[in-house]
């Protein structure tokens, strides 16, 4: 069975769940059925002391979203390059597994560089550990995500692996606004809209043949707008974007509201040293607040991308942005997060006095 059949199944059922047959009921938006999101509680924050700029990151991010001391992490290793050697990596992990507390169920790390762990993403290298299965020499499937589409609000627990985000910038101005406007977006419950481009880059356009389906399965229960066209401007109300170009013009003559998830399918969205094509930092100058982007060339399956209709399915329900863009991605192996991972516009206040 081909991916793209996997991939959209997996919205079907997921739209599926929404029907309450058992009560007799017509059925209801699985939008209703409010997730459970990570909180600062589940977060580790794993800072470079090597790294200022990460130590400044780490340090603000710790008083904006009040992580517990014990899960700040500090390690030391080269900053600004691009790679990291698998020995290195794998002992930087086994210290990270020592320290991590056990009740932690993601990671969110403070620099870009490196980015890259040999031939794999840093973010999923953290998540789930180096594995060569993570890898493709040529157009190839890779290695799966066992958190893909699932229901689960605990990945550690269920699955053995943190989803990790960086939450990070160029520079500390860059860094504090992504984190200002993540904070800002809790509870917020936006009034916006999701755009599913076409575009008339057919290569980069492999997973719109989803898009369709998507908004037809969930417009009844919010905005989607699937367009054939290279780009949006002067839209005020963007909560959702994805396309496929190796340059988005217009980026930043659109209005992303707080918690905004944007990205393009394109070979090295995600390399942060230097590329040829749009880097996904760029979503979030323009004001989005979670992006995903290749670190090596992944070829265009659309496993390797996140599916905008899972990802939309968890955030609206109310999960927090690490939890609905990895839910999203197939096969993360080749591609790096970047964002506020505790942002979670969709979600209601806990209950004062409620349990987790």
């Amino acid at each position: 069975m081909s991916y793209l059949r996997i991939l959209n199944l997996a919205l079907i059922a997921l739209l599926a769940s929404g029907v309450c047959s058992r009560a007799g009921l017509a059925a209801i938006s699985p939008l209703y059925q409010p997730s459970p999101a990570l909180e600062a509680a589940d977060l580790a924050v794993i800072v470079n002391d090597a790294d200022p700029l990460s130590r400044r990151i780490g340090e603000y991010y710790q008083v904006k979203r009040r992580i517990p001391a014990d899960q700040i992490i500090h390690v030391s290793f080269a900053p600004n390059r691009p790679v990291m050697s698998k020995q290195e990596f794998t002992a930087l992990k086994q210290k990270l597994d020592q320290r991590t507390p056990e009740a932690v169920q993601a990671y969110a790390i403070t620099w870009l560089q490196p980015f890259r762990v040999e031939c794999m993403s840093i973010t999923t290298a953290l998540a789930a550990g180096f594995d060569p299965a993570f890898c493709a020499k040529g157009c190839q499937q890779t290695r799966g995500n066992p958190y893909y589409a699932s229901e689960t609000d605990r990945p550690f627990k269920a699955h053995g692996w943190r989803p990790t985000m960086a939450v990070a910038g160029a520079t500390f101005e860059e860094a504090k606004r992504l984190i200002d406007t993540g904070v800002a977006a809790d509870y917020s419950q936006p009034k916006g809209a999701a755009y599913l481009l076409k575009t008339s880059d057919k290569a980069r356009s492999s997973r719109a043949v989803l898009f369709p389906e998507i908004a037809k399965g969930l417009s009844q229960f919010w905005p989607v707008y699937y367009l054939e066209q290279d780009y949006i401007a002067g839209r005020q109300d963007v909560m959702f974007y994805f396309t496929g170009l190796t340059k988005v013009p217009h980026l930043a003559d659109n209005r992303y509201l707080p918690g905004a998830v944007a990205d393009h399918l394109t070979s090295s969205g995600g390399v942060m040293s230097g590329s040829d094509q749009m880097n996904i930092r760029e979503w979030l100058r323009a004001g989005a607040t979670g992006s995903y982007g290749a670190v090596v060339e992944p070829c265009n399956f659309p496993a390797k991308f996140s599916n905008p209709g899972v990802l939309m399915y968890f955030y609206l329900r109310g999960s927090s942005l690490i939890e609905a863009y990895w839910k999203s991605v197939a096969q993360p192996g080749q591609g790096i997060f970047v964002g506020e991972p505790l942002a979670k516009p969709f979600a209601y206040p806990p209950r004062v006095g409620a349990e987790h």
